[in-house]
């Protein structure tokens, strides 16, 4: 299977996108060169190879989940920028 220029000019209006005939040239050799790659992927024997969820051996590795003592009221609010008193001042966004 190849890619023409039509293939590549009928992609780019889906994705609406404007492409000159350069373009759309250095595209049809990209997706050529990706589809032959993959071509000579399916020539592989993969029949005793066990799929990865990951390419490298890593462990899920998460903290503890241990109880902290909360942010403090002032704390919170020094971040603010802007407040009042006991409230985050935002802007609004309800007509």
């Amino acid at each position: 299977m190849s890619v023409s220029i039509d293939d590549v000019h009928y992609i780019a209006e889906l994705a609406r996108l404007r492409v000159n005939e350069s373009e759309a040239e250095a595209i049809q050799k990209d997706l050529n060169q990706i589809l032959g790659y993959m071509q000579k992927l399916e020539e592989l024997d993969t029949t005793n190879v066990e799929p990865l969820e990951h390419v490298l051996e890593m462990e899920f590795r998460t903290r503890k989940d241990e109880p902290k003592e909360p942010l403090s009221h002032e704390d919170a609010m020094k971040n603010a920028p802007d407040a009042d008193s006991d409230y985050f001042r935002v802007p609004k966004v309800i007509e």
